[in-house]
């Protein structure tokens, strides 16, 4: 008996009150099963694509993939995007006197 494959657009409603559409399919990552939402292009943000395990999730209603573009526009979903403050970059790094710390310590026990 061949298994049936879930791929629609849709509209997926995460835990926390989130939201994300896309085209939506199961993939195996590990040996584990993920929902995987491939987001498409809008606003000249590039096509990006998110897995969520099963807990994550609350709800999917499939839809056409003109309401789903819809969705995607006005959700405003972005992709992880590096980002680094320039002040962070020259900042020297953190040191640690660890005579502070240990006699935090001990004023602490007391």
């Amino acid at each position: 008996m061949e298994e049936n494959k879930f791929e629609s657009w849709a509209i997926v409603e995460l835990f926390g009150h989130q939201q994300i559409a896309g085209l939506v399919t199961e993939q195996q990552v590990g040996g584990q099963s993920f929902v995987r939402v491939d987001v498409p292009e809008v606003d000249g943000e590039p096509v990006f694509t998110k897995l969520y395990g099963s807990g994550a999730i609350y709800a999917i209603t499939p839809c056409s993939e003109e309401v789903a573009r819809l969705a995607v526009e006005r959700l405003a979903v972005r992709p992880i995007k590096i980002w680094m403050p320039e002040v962070h970059r020259k900042l020297p790094p953190l040191t640690i006197d660890r005579d502070e710390i240990y006699s935090l310590d001990e004023e602490m026990r007391r």
